[in-house]
């Protein structure tokens, strides 16, 4: 067997599937995901090259036994902060204790992971890789952000490239220490001599637009300096405040805008009229008892919604997408459908990405298998660890 993109190799049938979620909604006009019922995936060496009814699935070399269970594609991380060190455990005590969250405990982290070496800040991304296969994340993104000098956001995102492909430049995180007293300094630093080192290992430039941070007059030149280096942009917009992240990211055609909490109706508007992605975090909103972001309201508008974990650790410290996806569903309005798209082929559209986040021929062979009938049980049963089997590019990991 080969499928139509020149993919040879071994085939393997999975059978036996109760419910398939391929995210094509041609198959289903219920639902944007593409529901098949009794259903077989075949794949072919990294891809997927026919999905259908159990009963019609052709000839394979191997054949695995769902066992009923539900297969959906692996979770399409698009938003996370993981080349870090130290812990930030005191801080957050403090703040379920009473304490508001704000953009400088950021500065507690720069320190640890500055005086981390090269080694130390691999083990800590490669477990919290691992920890996220696990629940069934197979593509992520991945920041800089906690070195805000040219040595150690260059390190940062180097040693990110190493594991994935979907890595962001964000030396404007906050400004730095360093230069507490020159932010416009800082700018300089992070559009020239910080940019040149860190342009070669990355896909993309992000900026925290938001009080304490960087207005908007910064971020536009921040985000204008990338592009001139083909760098993307990315944006963390309106998490803590009103502002001008959102509508500075629909114009600047970036990919994502990212938390989305507060937004005005010309925001809203700003995004169902552009391709920027708004991209939804709920584990920053539990974990700093924030304002839930409105996903009702983006998503009635037209709006491209990806949900994501922003795994950091100050603000969001987890790496499952399923805890995300029930957050989703309990506390901001979105159904279970909406929430696992969102997750999937969602998180996929804010890295402007088509071979993920979907089970259809010519996509990778990346698959979560739930210990469930159905992906429902992602929210039906929050907290309970459902994910029993997880292929990377045809290769099963878990």
């Amino acid at each position: 067997m080969s499928s139509s993109t020149g993919t040879t190799g071994t085939t393997t049938v999975i059978t036996n599937i109760a419910t398939l979620v391929t995210n094509d909604p041609s198959l289903d006009d219920t639902s944007p995901l593409g529901l098949v019922r009794d259903a077989a995936v075949v794949i072919e060496g990294d891809r997927v090259v026919w999905t259908g009814e159990s009963s019609k699935a052709p000839a394979t070399d191997n054949r695995v036994d769902a066992g009923g269970r539900a297969v959906l594609p692996g979770f399409v991380d698009s938003h996370s902060h993981l080349v870090f060190a130290g812990d930030r455990t005191e801080e957050f005590n403090a703040r379920m204790s009473g304490r508001g969250y704000t953009a400088g405990g950021i500065r507690t982290t720069v320190a640890a992971t500055r005086a981390a070496t090269d080694e130390e800040l691999e083990a800590n991304l490669t477990r919290f890789l691992s920890e996220a296969l696990r629940q069934g994340t197979t593509t992520f993104e991945t920041k800089s952000g906690y070195g805000l000098t040219v040595a150690d956001e260059a390190r940062a995102l180097r040693l990110a490239a190493a594991h994935t492909d979907e890595v962001t430049y964000l030396g404007a995180h906050i400004v730095s220490p360093d230069y507490a007293d020159d932010p416009a300094g800082y700018v300089a630093l992070v559009t020239g001599e910080m940019l040149d080192a860190c342009a070669p290992h990355a896909r993309w430039i992000d900026v925290f637009c938001e009080k304490g941070a960087f207005d908007g007059d910064q971020a536009r030149a921040i985000l204008t300096a990338g592009r001139a280096k083909g760098l993307h942009p990315r944006i963390h917009a309106n998490q803590l405040s009103y502002g001008p992240g959102v509508q500075l990211a629909v114009e600047l055609d970036a990919a994502s805008a990212d938390h989305c909490t507060h937004l005005t109706d010309a925001d809203v508007d700003a995004l169902a009229s552009g391709d920027t992605v708004a991209t939804l975090l709920p584990g920053a909103e539990f974990s700093t008892r924030a304002e839930w972001p409105n996903a009702r309201r983006l998503l009635d508008a037209g709006v491209t919604v990806a949900l994501s974990t922003d795994c950091n650790p100050g603000s969001s410290f987890t790496s499952s997408v399923p805890f995300c996806i029930a957050l989703a569903v309990r506390d901001m309005r979105m159904t279970p459908d909406e929430a696992v798209w969102s997750a999937t082929a969602g998180g996929a559209a804010a890295l402007r990405r088509t071979d993920v986040g979907r089970v259809a021929p010519g996509a990778y062979a990346d698959l979560t298998l739930l210990d469930a009938p159905s992906h429902v049980h992602l929210a039906y049963r929050p907290g309970v660890p459902l994910v029993s089997g997880v292929w990377r590019r045809g290769v099963r990991v878990v």
